[in-house]
């Protein structure tokens, strides 16, 4: 998975206090980790509500499961998945993850195998950081207006940084069926962003 911070003899001494049921160190998680959980969560469920219901979810589950955390591994990335898998459930109990069809954002092709439409043009780099901020402003919008369940894919795995067989585990499904909805995702996000992406080519 991707980095997500933390330092690692930091988070052993933390591991430690929460195992041993120190309030001060549930104190500690919450001050030192949960900024950035929260953020995940809003990135996942798009709403400041739900996120700080999915936060509360996730520092449960971690109350809950401490003793079964492995010393060896990463707290930080366990934290984040304990974070996206409260945030799927709630997804899941709302029915967002519900498949929807997608075709009509993918690109479109004649009998002849033909991109039909205005060809989409490489994305120069920013020039500046105010242009840079409008195209993440607007790659975070079009992310948005994805059908929630190749969203979620696509945010898993380019995003959060999963693997593959994590993202699948996250998510309920096989992972070919994980990587044919990824490919499907990027095609129709590609297709949102065309606008942008043209309009910067011309000027």
């Amino acid at each position: 998975m991707g980095s997500t911070g933390g330092d690692p003899a930091d988070d052993s001494a933390l591991v430690a206090g929460l195992q041993a049921g120190d309030r001060a160190a549930f104190e500690r998680l919450v001050r030192d980790h949960g900024a950035r959980l929260l953020a995940v969560a809003r990135r996942m469920v798009r709403d400041e509500a739900t996120a700080q219901d999915c936060l509360q979810d996730a520092f449960l589950s971690v109350h809950r499961g401490i003793a079964r955390f492995e010393p060896h591994g990463s707290f930080s990335g366990w934290l984040h998945r304990i974070t996206g898998n409260a945030c799927l459930m709630r997804l899941r109990s709302a029915k967002r993850l519900a498949e929807t069809p997608i075709d009509d954002l993918l690109p479109a092709f004649d009998a002849d195998g033909v991109r039909m439409g205005e060809p989409r043009t490489a994305l120069r780099d920013p020039e500046n950081e105010l242009e840079a901020a409008r195209i993440r402003r607007f790659m975070r919008q079009k992310i948005d207006e994805l059908p929630e369940g190749y969203r979620i894919v696509l945010l898993l795995r380019d995003i959060e940084g999963y693997s593959t067989r994590e993202a699948a585990e996250m998510v309920g499904i096989a992972e070919g069926a994980l990587k044919v909805r990824l490919h499907r995702a990027r095609a129709a996000l590609k297709t949102l962003v065309e606008p942008l992406w043209n309009e910067l080519e011309r000027s």
